[in-house]
């Protein structure tokens, strides 16, 4: 484990959550959307904040459905049978739950996908209709009384109050987090909020240098243009203070980390590593990583096969710099995330 790693090892992770996706009966008709991957292989790695925006601004259990309606820009929330609209009651509940979280020292969230309260994108926005659709209507009927079809430019308004207040902080929902490299993208970046947080409680030049380092490797995987503009800023000499400095390298390491890695770039990095432990290793060793590095980028192995190899290398020989690349670790092994991109 690398210094970082460790240094962050008894900082809790804390992340926000729909209630529903834990199994909490909070939706409009008593149910839930349990998430096993998040109650039950995740949970032990975090520690979950829930909130459901409809219940906790009010609205009770069971209630009446809702769904946005009018500007996708601008929606308003309005009940699908009485067309009472909770536009005014939901925005001032989100502001000030948003504002209580910052004290929660929060490392990302997972919303509800489809959610009018907590939908990150593509919820459903309905024209504006005199007469709303009754709940239990058919999507067809729902979509022609309320003025037409429904367009899938929405953002729920807890969720959309959300981002706004924290840009940087990883969020996803539920649903994308079923595909395999997007999962993997998700929990690799809110372990890595998790140490930059911890950064940023005492900001000095050195300690954000040896925190750069440690990540080279995983950002250089995501995004090399990143990589270059990374380093330049933390060499940079005099202008902000080292907070500002600091704020401003962590805004532009979880916008790097956000972009997706591919097998190309993960390429790049393993035969990266792979020149470090070069001159440790025998011609038939050499031979052996690169052809589970080729296997890799053939998609004959998992990442987690040509990482085994050269974490390997980098451990038996004592390769330092690569010693406390965060990218041979960046999230508990027990997850075996890698073992499926």
């Amino acid at each position: 484990m690398s210094a970082t790693a460790t240094s962050n090892a008894a900082r809790p992770l804390r992340l926000g959550v729909s209630s529903c996706l834990l199994g909490a009966a909070v939706r409009y008709d008593g149910g839930n959307k349990r998430d096993r991957f998040l109650s039950d292989v995740l949970a032990p790695y975090v520690e979950w904040v829930p909130v459901c925006p409809e219940v906790e601004a009010g609205m009770g259990v069971p209630r009446e459905a809702v769904h946005l309606v009018g500007d996708p820009t601008a929606p308003r929330m309005i009940g699908t049978r009485t067309g009472r609209d909770h536009t005014v009651a939901m925005r001032r509940f989100a502001a000030a739950r948003v504002r209580a979280l910052a004290a929660l020292d929060l490392c990302g969230y997972v919303f509800k996908k489809d959610s009018p309260s907590c939908g990150l994108e593509r919820v459903r926005v309905y024209a504006a209709s005199g007469t709303p659709p009754p709940s239990g209507a058919s999507r067809r009927t729902r979509a022609s009384q309320a003025g037409g079809a429904p367009t899938r430019r929405g953002r729920g308004l807890f969720a959309a109050a959300f981002t706004a207040a924290y840009p940087s902080i990883p969020v996803e929902e539920e649903g994308r987090l079923q595909d395999p490299l997007l999962r993997e993208n998700f929990i690799e970046r809110i372990f890595c909020y998790r140490r930059l947080r911890s950064l940023l409680v005492r900001p000095t030049r050195g300690a954000l240098v040896a925190f750069h380092t440690a990540h080279e490797c995983l950002i250089l995987a995501h995004s090399p243009r990143a990589y270059a503009a990374l380093g330049r800023l933390v060499t940079a000499r005099g202008g902000a203070r080292p907070a500002a400095h600091a704020r401003r390298y962590g805004d532009g390491l979880m916008a790097a980390l956000a972009v997706p890695a591919t097998v190309t770039k993960h390429v790049n990095v393993l035969q990266h590593i792979a020149g470090f432990c070069r001159a440790h290793l025998s011609s038939g060793e050499r031979r052996e990583l690169a052809t589970v590095i080729d296997d890799y980028r053939r998609g004959i192995v998992p990442l987690v096969v040509p990482i085994r190899l050269v974490r390997h290398h980098v451990e038996r020989h004592d390769v330092a710099y690569m010693k406390m690349q965060v990218y041979l670790n960046p999230h508990p092994k027990e997850l075996m995330l890698r073992n499926h991109v």
